[in-house]
């Protein structure tokens, strides 16, 4: 093991792909380049909040102790002699229409470090100061979306999703001002910085500011780059490679719905800036969890008129997402409509892998259309935690099936006796199918309780977490986090940790709904 700052850390993106020929750290537009070189603000007392034990293995990094100069490193305070940090420039679509230049606002890559097995990942600082792509904001983060960053990283990976993951999580001793709701009133809040970590950051978006700007030479070099560093097995690139390339990010996009549906997670802001080429979640804002079973449901302030990120709309728009790469992909080939492959590529892989994944969760050896439509149509009929209901399910006695089980699971004590008769007759049918299946009762117990996870990252419990971090106690995050690391188990010593959203967090700020202020 060894510390951070020991390791062997690379400047390969740098060094293979154009970069920006201006070193003003001002917001402006920049043209011709996949990135700006800018160094972290540094701040004031940093100290180390939260760290990952099992990603810092895989780099055999050691967790720093108080006076550490890993610390300084994850701060943004000390800058190696190998690093040349940068932050990446990008566009993208948000919320349906073309923004131009977005870029690495808040997010500065001090390099990739290697593990010993070779492999490269690229780290990041979010929340290290400004940049040039910071449209006119201090390029700082608070604690609270901080926290939240840290804690759904881990959440995910742990849950089995593809997913960027967060290494260490700082404070800064340092205060920021923001409007968490947008409505003009603001306020200092704790500063903080995450140390983000994947194979790639690169996003949609990157290659479409340069079709934006009819670039085709710098598109050509980004994605030349990225096939060979990471879809080689696709073979060197050419037109047809591009194809094969683009079928490859719609088949792992759409496992990547699966995963999200299976789960209940609402990403809560998918603009093409937020969609990562290697088909991993990406940038966590405001997310959340289903709690109550509402295909509608978006976390995130700013979509509640239209609603386009909620639960139910996920899939689709990642196809629409994956449409708008395809056309910034067109000048790569002779005929553009041959991207048209992976879109199909995806609908069909979606479409097979979210059955396998139902199948799963209700213990089934072959789910059909019907009982799905039938299941969303009586979730629908009262408010029903999402994931104690499905976890709940392997406990329905098959033989003389009642409601007594799922009980927990309405957030409501009275249920209509109509209601609870469509509710019954559904459970009736389903172990019907289920008992005509003839899977072995432990068997069908185990595929259901690996598919359905016991804990979730719920927002009340993250918005606990961050209201005593605030505090200077930190007790609760360590509590949250011993708990979301293992989220398919039973334990009586996390049972609190499972149960609904109290009523106090049905409309509080940070538990039923967030926005992108960070």
């Amino acid at each position: 093991m060894q510390e951070m700052c020991r390791a062997f850390i690379d400047d390969f993106f740098v060094r293979s792909l154009p970069g920006d020929v201006s070193s003003l750290n001002i917001s402006r537009e920049v043209k011709n380049a996949c990135y700006s070189i800018v160094h972290p603000s540094p701040v004031a007392k940093p100290k180390l909040l939260a760290w990952s034990d099992d990603l810092a293995e895989k780099f055999n990094l050691t967790k720093p102790h108080d006076k550490s100069t890993d610390i300084d490193l994850l701060a943004g305070n000390l800058i190696l002699p190998s690093m040349k940090p940068y932050a990446a420039c990008y566009g993208g679509h948000q919320f349906g229409h073309w923004a131009g230049q977005l870029g690495d606002g808040r997010v500065i890559t001090l390099g990739e470090i290697l593990s010993s097995r070779g492999e490269r990942w690229e780290f990041q600082l979010k929340g290290a100061g400004p940049t040039p792509y910071s449209r006119n904001s201090d390029g700082r983060a608070v604690l609270r979306s901080s926290v939240r960053e840290f804690l759904c990283s881990e959440a995910m990976y742990y849950l089995g999703g593809p997913t960027t993951r967060a290494l260490s999580l700082v404070s800064t001793g340092e205060r920021v001002t923001r409007d968490m709701f947008y409505d003009g009133n603001p306020r200092e809040e704790p500063g903080a910085i995450v140390c983000r970590m994947a194979p790639s950051f690169v996003r949609f978006g990157n290659f479409e500011i340069f079709t934006a700007r009819g670039d085709v030479t710098n598109l050509k070099k980004l994605a030349d780059f990225i096939i060979q560093n990471y879809f080689s097995e696709l073979g060197l690139p050419s037109e047809v490679t591009y194809v094969r390339w683009f079928e490859e990010i719609c088949r792992r996009t759409a496992i990547l719905m699966v995963h999200w549906q299976k789960v209940g997670f609402v990403h809560g802001v998918m603009n093409t800036d937020n969609m990562s080429i290697l088909g991993l979640t990406i940038d966590y804002g405001p997310y959340g969890w289903l709690d109550v079973y509402d295909p509608d449901w978006t976390p995130n302030t700013t979509d509640f008129k239209n609603r386009r990120y909620s639960f139910g709309n996920q899939p689709a728009v990642a196809l629409w997402n994956l449409a708008q790469l395809a056309n910034s992909l067109g000048p790569l080939v002779t005929n553009p409509e041959v991207f048209s492959s992976g879109l199909e590529l995806y609908e069909t892989v979606f479409n097979r892998t979210y059955l396998e994944m139902m199948s799963q969760k209700l213990g089934l050896k072959q789910v059909s259309a019907d009982i799905l439509t039938d299941l969303d149509r009586v979730l629908r009929l009262t408010e029903i935690d999402t994931t104690i209901f499905y976890r709940n399910l392997t406990d329905v006695e098959l033989h003389d099936p009642s409601l007594t089980s799922l009980l927990s699971a309405f957030y409501s004590a009275e249920i209509s006796s109509e209601i609870s008769s469509q509710l019954l007759l559904w459970l009736k049918n389903y172990c019907r199918i289920v008992l005509q299946d003839s899977i072995e009762p432990e068997a069908r117990k185990n595929i259901m309780n690996k598919a359905n996870p016991k804990y979730i990252l719920r927002n009340y419990l993250a918005h606990e977490a961050i209201e005593s971090a605030e505090n200077g106690d930190l007790a609760p995050l360590d509590a949250l986090l011993k708990v979301i690391r293992k989220p398919y188990d039973d334990s009586l010593e996390f049972i609190r940790f499972a149960e609904k959203r109290p009523e106090w967090a049905r409309t509080r700020a940070g538990c039923s709904a967030l926005s992108c202020s960070s």
